[in-house]
């Protein structure tokens, strides 16, 4: 079973008061703390996984710059076989299409069974990639997995819906699906693991060796352009409404009425 996993660094913004870059375009990444995706990270254990129980081979791909060299590192510990990173100064600015596009041309040449991904990333929350990839390779996919069987050449996945629903796909292999958070419990990755793999050879691929122009990817190669970001205007801040009940339901109902509710 021959599995590819596309994971992405990102940072780590919970705790942190972000700023705008000069660009206008992007945040200030100085002083940031990065990791694994969250969501790559249940796509990369639930690989091993299978690796595990059938044999095979897993392959981590980024698609980032050479910062990023430390979560593929991250991969190889955790069980991944093979590690690939497409980087180039032209990616800079791409999209979650044009991202599909430079990991459709990596992969191509490459035997798999199995692509996994995560739902989407931390950083822009745009789960795009996953399902582009699979149509422009040409395969079956399905999206928000939360359980996964898979039988020879068959995988039975269970996919959330809305409202708490799912609903149960038999989906014939080559396929691509997307990994919920919450599949599986991720394992834990020691320092000793890390340095075990940290002369491992990463193969790197530039846009020129996967036969793509810089009009292939960044703005140009695009769909969607970020044009600015900005933080939420601030509001007036909330009003607290003193008295008995009837006298805050008569004034909630007169704003009610004057913003043209009721």
């Amino acid at each position: 079973m021959d599995i590819i996993v596309c994971i992405k660094r990102v940072p780590e913004v919970a705790e942190v008061e972000l700023r705008i870059d000069q660009s206008g375009k992007g945040i200030k990444k100085e002083g940031l703390v990065f990791s694994l995706n969250d969501w790559d990270n249940y796509a990369l254990e639930e690989a091993v996984r299978i690796k595990e129980k059938y044999g095979g081979k897993v392959t981590a791909i980024t698609v980032a710059s050479e910062e990023s060299e430390d979560v593929l590192r991250r991969a190889l510990a955790l069980g991944a076989d093979e590690a690939i990173r497409a980087t180039d100064p032209a990616i800079e600015g791409s999209d979650g299409y044009a991202i599909a596009k430079i990991l459709a041309a990596v992969i191509k040449d490459i035997p798999f069974d199995l692509i996994l991904t995560g739902v989407q990333a931390n950083d822009n929350g745009y789960a795009q990639v996953g399902g582009t990839l699979a149509e422009l390779l040409g395969i079956p996919h399905a999206t928000l997995i939360t359980a996964m069987e898979v039988v020879e050449k068959r995988a039975k996945v269970n996919r959330e819906l809305e409202g708490g629903l799912e609903e149960v796909l038999d989906v014939g292999l080559p396929a691509l699906f997307t990994i919920q958070s919450g599949i599986n419990e991720p394992r834990y990755v020691s320092i000793m693991g890390i340095r075990k793999v940290a002369q491992k050879e990463i193969k790197v691929h530039d846009l020129g060796t996967l036969g793509l122009s810089p009009e292939n990817a960044g703005e140009k190669g695009s769909m969607i352009v970020v044009d600015r970001i900005f933080p939420p205007p601030v509001g007036e801040g909330a009003e607290i409404f003193t008295g008995s009940p009837d006298d805050v339901a008569a004034k909630v109902t007169d704003i009610f009425a004057k913003g043209g509710v009721l």
